[in-house]
């Protein structure tokens, strides 16, 4: 007798982590912890379910996806905005961390969203370092903007804060140029990326890190994958324009600066924004052709294992 295909959603909160499961519900709650986590995949591993679908919680799901995924169980990561899309579309309207996880199974069953491949420690560890980066930056972002409104006597105060964060800022891109260096296997997609016009150790970096699928899709899936895959927004007679959302934003982030720089290196991409303009686009949306444009030739890049030189 064949058995039914289980979809598991998994609720993560910051102490607990609220499981349950279709079409046969297995309900349970776990400690969002190390024996909570191996509690849980020793669960899971009996069940065999097809999917496991939790959102991004900020990084409080981290240690739990790599506990399933290291489980050799199927782990799907989705952004919350579709789980509430989600929801509704399905009437439902209540939330709780039960119905949440209902909802997450249900959502695994009718969408099967892409499964997350598991990262090992020194991915992980790069990534912390990233995104601790893009803190820093954040928070120096805001101290000048503080330092245009302030007086004499606090700008004193924000310059030192902003000297200590541009020196801990140098100091997390000289980690991530150091675990880059130990692993043979990211130095050499390190070189390939930067051979790139407009790709520098940042964008690398965030790439290597937060794009480990680059070289094994299609340029349609990876373009999707990220988020700058534009989507129709037609209905019967209405016309609406073509947007990008979703995605790793992230590195759609680092893909923007980075399609900057190649435009002003007045190479194929700078042909390519020029080309659009000419042709009546607007600026924003010549970028993110740019930008489409430059993931795909990283792409194709790793994935032939040729840097840009060879590729044209």
């Amino acid at each position: 007798m064949q058995t039914q295909e289980l979809y598991v959603g998994i609720d993560v909160s910051k102490n607990t982590l609220d499981v349950d499961s279709v079409p046969v519900s297995h309900r349970a709650q776990y400690s969002n912890d190390a024996d909570g986590h191996r509690d849980l995949a020793a669960r899971l591993v009996q069940l065999q379910p097809q999917w496991i679908v939790l959102e991004a919680t900020g990084g409080l799901e981290t240690e739990l996806v790599s506990v399933l995924a290291t489980a050799g169980l199927p782990v799907a990561v989705i952004n919350p905005r579709q789980a509430r899309q989600f929801a509704s579309a399905t009437g439902v309207l209540a939330k709780t961390d039960q119905v949440d996880a209902m909802v997450l199974a249900h959502f695994g069953r009718a969408v099967r969203p892409a499964l997350r491949p598991v990262k090992d420690s020194e991915l992980r560890e790069l990534e912390e370092v990233l995104t601790r980066r893009r803190q820093l930056v954040e928070m120096l972002t805001a101290e000048k903007n503080r330092r245009q409104q302030a007086s004499s006597k606090m700008a004193k105060e924000i310059d030192e804060h902003i000297k200590w964060l541009k020196a801990r800022i140098k100091g997390t891109e000289g980690e991530m140029g150091r675990a880059i260096k130990q692993s043979p296997i990211w130095h050499a997609k390190a070189d390939l990326l930067l051979s790139i016009p407009g790709v520098g150790a940042i964008t690398a970096a965030t790439v290597i890190a937060e794009l480990p699928e680059l070289g094994t899709l299609n340029r349609r899936e990876v373009s999707a994958l990220v988020g700058v895959c534009p989507y129709n927004r037609d209905s019967g007679r209405q016309r609406g324009k073509r947007r990008i959302f979703g995605g790793r934003a992230c590195v759609r982030t680092v893909l923007y600066m980075a399609a900057l720089a190649a435009i002003r290196a007045k190479g194929t991409i700078a042909a390519t924004y020029e080309h659009l303009l000419a042709a009546g686009k607007l600026k924003k949306v010549a970028i993110v052709a740019c930008m489409r444009k430059l993931l795909v030739t990283m792409n194709a890049i790793v994935r032939d294992n040729k840097p840009w030189q060879t590729n044209g």
